[in-house]
């Protein structure tokens, strides 16, 4: 009883605390983690009659199937291409904004800059998609004109396979880069100021404050973000994925998330897609921890 005294002490000294977390640990009981018992239905063959608890355990029989589809390769290389290619061009691409915003002296200047590339956050997937559509357009869309402008035939960018990942990629990067960059300004806002007095009195231009003073005191933000982002590898965007998606640019956007909402939802195959699933997030869940062990030999710090 003596190993509870103390917790229980510190419960009962900062209970205030402890209330103000409480409804956050309610919420991820009820919404996080009691769901997680339907994942069972990955190693059975789930039969809605009889539930989840009476239906038949098949064990790996689902996993087996996954592996030997002819599918399997063409989703892994596609969710692993698009997941690659998306960190190496939008990862460091918020830190470079962050870096050059916080060299901007003129405050209303740098003020109306964040303003501009925050907005695109604010749109939604849809809408994003859909403005892909009126501009890509081959007949009527802006860049097919400029295109043609300079001597050009129209492309169709949306039905060809090879500018899927591009437009996935890019696109994100134009939407999500200036809400990205606001964490790295607010790590920018916590070095100390002297810092850079101090390197300015000895003559040091701002590139090599950038390199000596800025980006050391970001580091720890980066390497955070950069394990959660590689824990997040596989899980590409489903919902623009999907709306990106047609027959023509298949082979190039079949990935695990829109495989799993045709083999669950639209065939009812609800204990295959729930292996798929759960193979996916497997495969996150390992390189979370490989990352956050490498960071942490290397660094110092990780995660966790």
């Amino acid at each position: 009883m003596n190993k509870f005294k103390e917790p229980l002490k510190q419960i009962r000294t900062n209970y205030e605390l402890y209330l103000l977390i409480l409804p956050t640990v309610i919420y991820f009981i009820i919404f996080k983690y009691w769901p997680m018992y339907g994942v069972q239905i990955a190693f059975k063959d789930f039969i809605a009659s009889k539930g989840f608890w009476g239906s038949p355990w098949v064990g790996m029989e689902h996993f087996q199937r996954f592996f030997d589809s002819f599918n399997f390769w063409n989703v892994i290389q596609n969710t692993l291409g698009l997941s690659v290619f998306s960190l190496v061009v939008s990862f460091p691409v918020p830190i470079l904004i962050a870096l050059m915003l916080n060299q901007l002296l003129h405050e209303r200047y740098k003020r109306f800059i964040q303003t501009v590339i925050y907005a695109p956050y604010f749109i939604s997937t849809v809408v994003l998609v859909g403005m892909l559509y009126v501009f890509l357009s081959p007949g009527s869309g802006l860049i097919n004109h400029i295109v043609q402008l300079f001597g050009g035939e129209p492309i169709y960018f949306l039905s060809k396979a090879e500018w899927f990942k591009s437009l996935y990629v890019f696109s994100g990067v134009w939407q999500e880069t200036g809400f990205a960059s606001v964490i790295y300004l607010a790590a920018l806002a916590g070095i100390d100021p002297h810092l850079h007095e101090a390197a300015v009195v000895d003559g040091a231009t701002k590139w090599h404050r950038i390199w000596h003073i800025d980006i050391p005191g970001i580091q720890p933000t980066i390497l955070i973000l950069f394990i959660l982002a590689i824990g997040n590898l596989m899980n590409v965007g489903f919902e623009k994925a999907f709306l990106m998606q047609n027959d023509l640019n298949a082979s190039s956007s079949e990935i695990i998330a829109t495989y799993v909402y045709k083999i669950g939802l639209q065939r009812a195959e609800y204990s295959f897609s729930a292996a798929v699933g759960l193979f996916n997030s497997l495969i996150n869940f390992v390189l979370l921890l490989s990352v956050n062990r490498i960071v942490k030999k290397i660094n110092g710090s990780g995660l966790f």
